[in-house]
Formats: structure tokens, C-alpha cells, sequence
């Protein structure tokens, strides 16, 4: 008998059957097929020393949730491109990792050089995440709806030394000396600026610019001292080598004020410049020194070592981890790699727990604006966690957007 000779009962049968075990054959094709997960970051120039600890913490976790089954029963795969520091390259770079299928870019620290392989992602609707962007363009303001970073804004960080140093050590007058190099430096002095306005008694007796790169602070450190009397403490919107060198003019001057800073300088790798520094403090999302006050925190820090033969170098570190429990989480609870739905799954976000502390989206801010910091503290030329923080309010929109 042909096929359609068939009694109509069998013939039917026949054709359900052929047709379940089609769609088994495809459901099985779409549970075999790998998720993608792509960084477009730098292996070479400045921007590696940010860039490569992060992406090493990201696939920490990438590889936990892979040998816990992956994500909606499918691995996650990992590609890499290299920006090497360069913005022409990162758009590039972008395009080379999704032309290979990327569900989720993953991009540079920087919003500067992170942003052309952002943009990229942004026009093909794919999900992007900064490894550890802490300024506000890198999300809906500067790339796109579909834009995050689970790190924290300078302008919090800024906002939180000021609170901090207002309520714990009785900061009652602060200098200003902000390092125009970057957006991340300005961040931080616009969070002071908009915090110490709110903190009775607390005065602002001036404010100087400089470059990183500037060999001298000579002038601005004559300013400082010509004041009528030694600031409590000198807010420091900068980064390494830059930062580094102010505090080494700084002390060498006989300016022994408190020092405050945003997170980029945390890790000891650069005390050696300044040999016995004291009165320094910066906000950090976990402690790399051994004394986190939650437990699994080193815990992370010996599994990185044991698997890159050493400990984390600085905070920058944690954001990579961070940025794939909460996506991981969005494809989950969406049952879908889309960026639409994951992008709505993480503006649900409110006090998300992650390993290094609660993390918040919103349709308006795709940043964290108001987290829990670590207090880190250097004393006699060794840092170590002295308190916690948490900004009292979140830094307003406006406010980030202002400067």
C-alpha cells in the first residue's frame, strides 16, 4: 500500500506521530543549542588591568552556572574579541562577537571605550553589560534601553565619602581636587558636590582641577596651604597613576588631611609610591584583603586565586560576577535570551541579592545609585575594611546627568 492508500485512522496516526517527533527533534535542537556570552574587552593597553580581572570573575561565574545545568537547560558558551584599548576597535570588536551569534556583549569598563561595542549590540536588539562602567552614559542615557552595569556610579561613591566622612570622622570643611581626565573622576566630585550641600556645617573651602598626567601639583598644593587653616579632609576625584602622585605631593607637602577617593584607586599595587600613607579612604564593593564581613566573599577570592594564581588585584574585580548573576537571573525568570524580556526582568530588580551586595534596575537608571559600600581605610601603608555604607538617599537623575 502507498501512503495514501492508507486507511484515514493510520494514515493520521502516522502523520501525528511524524509530527511529535519533529517537534522533539527541534524542542531537543533548541535545548542543545549553546547560549552565547561574548566580551568585547581589552587584552592589551591601560584598559586590561580594569578589564581582564573583571572578565575573569565573570567566567567564574559563567562556569558555576554551567555545572549547574546552565541556563534554561543550555550551556553557556563563551567567545572573546579584543578592543586593545581602542575605540575604533571596540565598535569592531562588538561586531565580531555578535556576527558570531552573541546573546549578551559584554564590554569594557570604561564607558568611553566600552561604549562602540555597546552601540553595536544596542542596534542588532542584543543585551549589553559593562564590566564595570560607573557612569551613567553607559546605559539608556549614552547606548540604549538595553544597556546595563552592575557596578557603582561614581557620583554614589563621591556621595557616600562625603556622608561617611561627615557622620565617622566629624568632617566639618573638605578641599576639592578633581582630575578632569575622565567622566569616572568628574562622577565622583559631582556625588560630593551634591551630598555636602546636605550635611550641616559642612563646608567647601575651594576646589582645583588638574591632569593625570600633569608631572606637578605644585600650584594647587600653594593654595591649599595658603588657607587659614589645614582642611579636615581633601576630596580626590581621580584615578592611578594620576591619583597616586597627588597623594604623594600631598604628604611630602606636610598636608596630612584626610584623603578621600572613589573605589579606582582601592588595592594595594600602588603604595609603594608612597611609602607609609595613612588617612586615605575609598568606598569598595568587596574586600580583596581577607576581611570581608560576608564570608563568601573570600571564599571567591581563593577560588580566583587558585584558578589564576592570584588574589584579586582591586574591587573591579567583583562587577563581573555580579553583571552575570543578575542577567543569568533576567534569562530565567523570562525563559528567554531576548533582549526584550530580559531587559524587562531586570528593571524588576529591586535590592537583588548578589554576592557583593543587593543590586536595583529601573525603566529610568540601568546603575546601581544607591548600594551598600565596604569603607576601606589605609593605615601605615596597609588597607583594610573599617565600616560599611550606605548612601542615606540615591543620587537623582538630574543630578547624574548635570555635569
Amino acid at each position: 500500500m502507498t501512503p495514501r492508500n492508507l486507511p484515514t485512522r493510520l494514515r493520521t496516526s502516522l502523520l501525528g506521530l511524524a509530527a511529535g517527533l519533529l517537534l522533539g527533534s527541534l524542542a531537543h535542537a533548541q535545548a542543545d543549542k549553546e547560549i552565547i556570552v561574548a566580551f568585547a574587552n581589552a587584552k592589551s593597553g591601560w584598559l586590561e588591568a580594569y578589564d581582564t580581572p573583571a572578565r575573569r570573575a565573570a567566567m567564574i561565574r559563567i562556569d558555576e552556572i554551567n555545572a549547574a545545568g546552565g541556563l534554561l537547560g543550555r550551556k553557556i558558551k563563551v567567545i572573546e574579541t579584543d578592543t586593545k584599548t581602542d575605540r575604533a576597535q571596540s565598535a569592531k570588536a562588538g561586531l565580531e562577537a555578535l556576527d558570531k551569534g552573541a546573546d549578551l556583549l559584554v564590554v569594557s569598563c570604561d564607558y568611553d571605550f566600552g561604549a562602540p561595542a555597546a552601540l553595536e549590540a544596542q542596534k542588532r536588539g542584543k543585551v549589553s553589560f559593562f564590566l564595570c562602567a560607573e557612569d551613567i552614559k553607559a546605559g539608556i542615557q549614552g547606548v540604549g534601553k538595553n544597556s546595563f552595569s552592575s557596578s557603582v556610579l561614581g557620583a554614589v561613591q563621591g556621595g557616600i565619602m562625603a556622608e561617611w566622612a561627615y557622620r565617622k570622622r566629624k568632617v566639618r570643611d573638605a578641599y576639592v581636587l578633581l582630575d578632569t581626565s575622565i567622566e569616572y573622576n568628574k562622577g565622583i566630585c559631582t556625588g560630593f558636590d551634591w551630598m555636602a550641600p546636605q550635611l550641616e556645617g559642612l563646608k567647601v573651602l575651594g576646589r582645583d582641577n588638574f591632569k593625570n598626567n600633569d608631572a606637578s601639583i605644585a600650584a594647587q598644593i600653594s593654595r591649599i596651604k595658603a588657607l587659614p587653616k589645614e582642611p579636615d579632609a581633601i576630596m580626590l576625584c581621580s584615578v592611578i597613576p594620576g591619583a597616586a602622585s597627588a597623594v604623594r605631593q600631598l604628604r611630602a607637602a606636610g598636608i596630612n588631611s584626610l584623603i578621600l577617593n572613589g573605589a579606582a584607586v582601592d588595592g594595594s599595587y600602588w603604595l609603594d609610591s608612597v611609602p607609609g600613607l595613612s588617612n586615605f579612604v575609598v568606598p569598595v564593593q568587596g574586600s580583596i584583603y581577607g576581611d570581608d564581613p560576608n564570608p563568601k566573599v573570600e571564599e571567591f577570592n581563593k577560588a580566583f586565586e587558585k584558578r589564576y594564581g592570584a588574589r584579586p588585584s582591586s574591587t573591579y574585580v567583583y562587577p563581573g560576577y555580579s553583571l552575570i548573576e543578575v542577567w543569568a537571573k533576567a534569562v530565567e525568570r523570562s525563559k528567554s535570551t531576548d533582549a526584550e524580556p530580559v531587559t524587562a526582568e531586570l528593571e524588576k530588580m529591586r535590592n537583588e541579592p548578589t554576592l557583593f551586595g543587593p543590586r536595583t534596575f529601573t525603566k529610568e537608571i540601568h546603575h546601581q545609585n544607591q548600594a551598600r559600600m565596604l569603607i576601606s581605610e589605609i593605615k601605615a601603608g596597609k588597607p583594610g575594611i573599617v565600616d560599611e555604607w550606605t548612601l542615606s538617599k540615591p543620587v537623582p537623575l538630574p543630578v547624574l546627568l548635570k555635569r
